[in-house]
């Protein structure tokens, strides 16, 4: 049989890359970048070639698996969910929804079933006890874009293709390849800002390979980047260079925001951040008289207890320069999929419920995920007592993640929707596998909505599989959850779900005629979208179809109650007490922050041999005056301790680390018994969230903090020597 090549978007991260897949005998005999992509061009990174060893890992589960005793049984489907209604009913029959709670991974955002029919069942059980990866990631910067503009999806992403002076905080696009920021090939964008005669200032404890090829690199303390940010503002005011720029006739608080950031001039937060106070006013002129600048946060300013202070004042400061919502600057992409503006604008809130323990509030209809052990493992009335978990880990990717080993271990019933038996699914009474990337069609209707160009690209399923798609397994979920038994009519409910999608949009359902599942529901959202495009038309352009450059969108793009952007949101101007309170607060010891490799996105991945061949990359990264100080000696092992756990971990002594800060990567810790990850296994690592502390968060998102943990550090030879 002759080779063929497919085409197809990457689902393993953000950027959205082009893959070209040649299939030889019914099998993927390659995988490169697809140089006709419209988006890509050709650009591939690690990832992408390693979607040939997911698709082949024979750790993948292929068929339901039932626990029996201690082990794991390949069960039919039909049995499977005989077992998952009789767990599930048992743990609902007293009435109480809310003793079923629901995990959301990270990869449902890259999994159009996932993402579509996962609020299908959400809906369907009534339960509040939904927790996310979101509430680990990106809910600050989402909180603060509602309160600002309306909406916790309109967020402004910089311009990369036309920006001519950008600041990074927080982030390493060289590796993520862009996060709330669609990038494919961050890094050749990245240096085309420099080719253009352009700037690339980097704001990180760490010097990053972001760090390594910008123009400049400023060493920051954890946690501190809002008091850098607000020392711009000041001087953005005390020196007249504020300018909104075509953003002033629908900005609302720019009085409330001076009178705010006087408070924090250089010279007050230079010591607290470790950034001398002349560097900071320098970066704050440089932003002003840039033709085209932008500012721009990630993951490092989220994950931090002053996470959404942090993310409102990267738009506070795109917005005084002029640099909102103009080429080159921060924009609003308007991806295909763009809901048509009903004119329904909303106040945004937040703690409609909270949580029974700690009574931390709702933030978008999902609570913190720093609170779910706690959740079932304190008694009393409304305690979680089942599990229902779609393509996540949060065993290693939630704070003090020993605890929650323990808690899932004493549910009632638990059922993972996962293709891995991995640290979390281990736990599982039953767990429900879903296709490879390769057998399951792909649409990437949440990321195109962050991307630095507005393009659409649709794939359909290269191989046909013998595992249902996650689509047909979340509604036969729904249908157990709403009591009518685990054999449901699952083509009658989506006929259902497609009628009400379509009038919603106002579409004749005919419209997409012929069509089910996820891909009868794309086509509608196409239709009813900005552009006049169908899925048929994505079907005839396999690379892809170019939208354009990012648009200037004010002021439709805002969803705020006054249709103007809200600069000084009420619940954040309060919070700004607390920040004040940091300018005194005592400096910690050591501290701890997280890193990202371009190999490695999800904690899955570590079981793929391409992706984990090479050095070790689950070590400690310390200052050599930290290790001198410290007894630490590079290559060998150090323990690693904070408040909730610990662990040992290779040491690695290096200058890009600042003093008094150390950097564990996140997503390793494959040790634990009953996982089936062979090769993950052999490349264990330690898992870095047993060290992260859920009582530590972002006050107004229930984020946790995953930057800037206290911890302390010991030789382990010397750590043996004590316990001997």
């Amino acid at each position: 049989m002759a080779a063929e090549a497919q085409y197809r978007t990457c689902p393993l991260c953000e950027a959205t890359c082009g893959l070209e897949v040649t299939i030889a005998d019914g099998a993927v005999e390659r995988v490169r970048g697809d140089a006709d992509d419209v988006f890509s061009r050709g650009f591939l990174c690690p990832k992408g070639v390693g979607i040939k060893e997911l698709h082949e890992d024979p750790d993948r589960i292929r068929a339901p698996l039932v626990r029996r005793g201690e082990r794991f049984e390949p069960v039919s489907w039909d049995e499977a969910f005989k077992v998952v209604d009789e767990g599930l009913s048992r743990v609902l029959a007293d009435g109480d929804r809310n003793a079923v709670g629901v995990y959301f991974g990270n990869p449902t955002a890259h999994n159009l079933s996932a993402m579509l029919y996962g609020r299908v069942l959400m809906k369907a059980l009534g339960s509040r006890n939904l927790f996310s990866a979101s509430t680990v990631d990106q809910f600050p910067k989402q909180l603060a874009s509602a309160y600002m503009f309306g909406s916790a999806l309109t967020v402004p992403v910089p311009d990369l293709d036309r920006c001519e002076w950008l600041l990074v905080l927080g982030a390493n696009p060289v590796a993520s390849n862009g996060s709330l920021m669609t990038a494919p090939d961050a890094r050749g964008r990245l240096k085309a800002i420099q080719r253009r005669g352009g700037r690339l200032v980097v704001v990180d404890p760490r010097r990053s390979g972001t760090a390594k090829l910008a123009d400049e690199h400023v060493p920051i303390r954890p946690g501190t980047d809002a008091l850098l940010l607000f020392a711009m503002v000041n001087v953005l005011f005390d020196e007249g260079l504020v300018d909104l720029g075509a953003a002033a006739p629908h900005a609302d608080g720019v009085e409330t925001v001076e009178e705010l950031a006087a408070a924090f001039p250089p010279e007050a937060v230079a010591g607290p951040t470790g950034v001398d106070a002349e560097v900071i006013r320098r970066i704050a002129r440089e932003l002003a008289a840039a033709p085209r600048g932008c500012v721009y946060g990630r993951i490092g300013t989220t994950t931090q207890a002053f996470g959404t202070l942090t993310s409102w004042l990267v738009d506070v400061l795109n917005t005084l320069t002029g640099n909102l919502d103009r080429e080159g600057g921060a924009m609003f992409p308007l991806s295909a999929t763009t809901p048509p503006d009903t004119g329904n604008r909303r106040e945004t809130t937040t703690g409609r419920w909270t949580t029974r323990v700690r009574g931390l509030n709702e933030i978008f209809g999902e609570l913190p995920a720093a609170c779910l052990a706690e959740e079932i493992d304190t008694p009393g009335d409304g305690r979680i007592r089942a599990m229902i978990t779609l393509a996540g880990n949060p065993v290693v990717s939630t704070p003090n993640a020993d605890r929650l080993a323990a808690a899932l271990d004493g549910l009632e019933f638990m059922v993972s929707l996962d293709v891995y038996v991995n640290e979390t699914t281990r736990f599982a009474d039953v767990i429900l596998p879903g296709p490879s990337p390769l057998e399951r069609s792909h649409y990437d209707a949440a990321l195109y909505g962050f991307a630095v160009r507005n393009v659409a690209n649709y794939s359909p399923a290269i191989f046909e599989g013998e595992v249902p798609d996650e689509w047909r397994t979340l509604l036969r979920m729904t249908g157990v959850v709403t009591g009518q038994g685990p054999d449901c009519d699952v083509d009658a409910l989506d006929a259902m779900i497609g009628a009400e999608a379509a009038r919603r949009a106002g579409i004749d359902p005919d419209e997409a005629a012929g069509r089910t599942g996820p891909e009868r529901l794309l086509d509608l959202m196409l239709r009813a979208g900005p552009y006049d495009i169908t899925l048929a038309d994505l079907e005839a352009n396999p690379h892809g179809i170019d939208l354009g450059p990012l648009q200037p969108r004010l002021p439709g793009a805002l969803r705020t109650p006054s249709g103007r952007i809200t600069l000084a949101p009420q619940p954040l101007v309060d919070d700004v007490a607390r920040l004040r309170g940091a300018l005194d607060a005592p400096a910690n010891g050591m501290v701890l922050i997280g890193r990202r490799d371009l190999r490695s996105n999800n904690s899955w991945m570590h079981n793929l041999p391409l992706l984990v061949r090479g050095p070790v990359r689950c070590t400690v990264h310390v200052h050599p005056s930290d290790a001198e100080r410290l007894g630490l000696a590079d290559g060998e092992h150090a323990t690693v301790r904070s408040r909730v756990g610990e662990v040992e971990l290779p040491v690695e002594v290096t200058d890009a680390i600042m003093e008094g800060v150390v950097s564990i990567p996140h997503g390793w810790g494959h040790d634990a018994p009953g996982t089936q990850l062979a090769v993950a296994r052999e490349h264990a690592g330690a898992n870095s969230n047993v060290l992260a502390d859920e009582e530590l968060l972002d006050v107004p998102s229930g984020n946790a903090v995953l930057n800037g943990i206290p911890v302390e550090l010991v030789p382990a030879r010397a750590e043996a020597l004590v316990q001997a």
